[in-house]
């Protein structure tokens, strides 16, 4: 019992220490954010507030540019995300429910693409995008977001409708419901759940996305999406690491918000699923 007790003591120990180093540069982030300066540029650094301040937010949010790449940034996550759980909804459809002939090469194709590093890609994108005159247009970063989004989409909702009993369509069709009423009526609902982790993973993904939207975007500034524009922050404020690290805090809050509400939806989305299965 007490070797029991110890380990288990043992390995929550090490939990929290991993925890603490993964959080504290985000804490050091947003505590710097709220510093004055000369807490900032103070030689003894101080770990807990004491003096706060938002002018470190005004100067972010009043800088040129910001709306503007914050509207871009939205914009192409946004596309990105729509356009992949529709096709992937279909083609996990597809895979998970109707017998074809290549239907395994398909989907090893799929994990194969899941599994190709987006390094690999900057090159060949880039070519592409210049020999199609599709340079510093977002249109076709949309297009790469929603390509580097869509193995992981099709793969996740394929696991969702595995789990969803096909008797239950069979049921709505012998009900007089044709295949797509009984797709719509019955397995999308029970596939919301799959649908919000894909969506928020999608949305993080193309949010945070920072090489493909700095190489593709080189003359049009007015293109570029916030991580483009936050790496070059600090070069327009000079020493001003407060602005800084409030443009990052700023930048990290809607994925923060839209983890946070859709969290509880997938987890009752599930609990739901499962008990109406």
């Amino acid at each position: 019992m007490r070797t029991k007790l110890g380990r288990k003591i043992s390995l929550n120990t090490l939990a929290l220490i991993v925890f603490a180093f993964s959080v504290f540069p985000v804490y050091w982030m947003v505590l710097t954010a709220f510093k004055p300066t000369k807490d900032i540029q103070a030689e003894t650094p101080s770990f807990f507030p004491t003096n706060i301040t938002f002018t470190h937010f005004s100067t972010a949010v009043n800088a040129d540019g910001f709306w503007l790449f914050w509207r871009n940034s939205a914009l192409v996550a946004v596309s990105a995300v729509l356009m992949a759980l529709v096709i992937a909804c279909l083609a996990a459809y597809a895979v998970a429910r109707m017998k074809w002939r290549g239907r395994q090469a398909f989907i090893l194709m799929v994990f194969i693409a899941q599994m190709t590093p987006w390094e690999a890609l900057l090159i060949p994108m880039y070519v592409i995008a210049r020999d199609t005159d599709m340079l510093d247009k977002l249109t076709m970063l949309t297009l790469i977001y929603f390509m580097v989004t869509l193995p992981f989409t099709i793969v996740t909702l394929r696991g969702f409708l595995n789990a969803i009993p096909v008797e239950l369509e069979e049921a709505a069709q012998v009900d007089g419901c044709n295949q797509f009423q009984a797709f719509r009526r019955i397995v999308f609902p029970l596939l919301a759940p799959g649908l919000l982790s894909t969506s928020l993973f999608g949305f993080i993904t193309a949010w945070n996305e920072f090489a493909f939207a700095n190489l593709l975007i080189i003359k049009n500034q007015d293109q570029r999406t916030l991580p483009v524009w936050l790496s070059s922050f600090s070069n327009t404020f000079g020493t001003d690491w407060g602005a800084t690290m409030a443009a990052a805090t700023l930048f990290m809050l809607p994925v923060l918000l839209i983890f946070l509400v859709l969290q509880g939806r997938v987890t009752a989305g599930v609990a739901a699923g499962a008990v109406k299965g």
